[in-house]
């Protein structure tokens, strides 16, 4: 697919490889604020994870700029986190959604991973820019409803663990984030609760370098016969 790849110096437009997807969950620092998101997901009905935090692979294939996604029926929602590209040695971040079908959810995580498509952004800023004072980034998502544009998620960077250590962390891949590999790094508590929308945006907000990373799509939901 075709990415923006953003460093102080210049911005390059160029074709990327993505080969390798995983999502890490269950990411966060604060346990008092990744415990609220799991209580939020029990009253879904979703199981508590084994341990934190876990890796989930993805086909690549999920993978989509697209300014749109199609569901079957009306029990997904989108989730707002960083994301993570190694691409020619180097780490990027960017930002996605973790478009989830609830439903499916509460009989197995895994599969319900694999069931979205996973929108990510077409901008990638080099984590070496922002490493610095990564933890004064800020992630928020909005959705419609009722014909307004609603807040849905918002909190600093550091409510996830910090993308280096979820890295490390990988031991599928030894601790490794392979050469198009990309890695979406968890999300914040739903305010208002966890809910479908039928648009979704998200944004990443550097306040170091006076910049925001955003992408939006929207939810087409199709009809589930029988």
């Amino acid at each position: 697919m075709q990415l923006n790849l953003i460093t102080r110096a210049e911005t390059i437009t160029r074709d990327a490889a993505i080969g390798h997807a995983v999502i890490a969950g269950w990411t966060g620092r604060d346990r008092a604020a990744m415990e609220k998101h799991i209580a939020e997901l029990e009253e879904l009905g979703v199981p508590r994870p084994a341990s934190t935090p876990m890796y989930y692979r993805v086909a690549a294939a999920r993978l989509t700029t697209a300014p749109a996604i199609e569901v079957s029926g009306e029990d997904s929602s989108g989730e707002a986190e960083f994301a993570v590209l190694r691409l020619d040695g180097r780490l990027w971040i960017g930002i996605g959604s973790d478009h989830t079908d609830r439903k499916v959810e509460t009989m197995g995580v895994a599969i319900s991973k694999q069931l979205c498509d996973k929108p990510i952004g077409r901008d990638w800023w080099l984590f070496d820019d922002v490493a610095a004072h990564w933890d004064a980034l800020r992630l928020r998502a909005h959705i419609a409803e009722n014909g307004r544009r609603v807040l849905y998620q918002e909190g600093p960077v550091t409510t996830m663990q910090d993308p280096r250590e979820l890295i490390a962390g990988y031991a599928d891949n030894r601790g490794e984030l392979p050469e198009g590999g990309l890695m979406f790094c968890g999300t914040l508590a739903a305010l208002g609760g966890i809910r479908p929308a039928a648009e979704f945006d998200v944004e990443l907000h550097d306040p170091v370098l006076e910049r925001t990373l955003r992408h939006a799509y929207r939810i087409d939901t199709l009809p589930v016969a029988g």
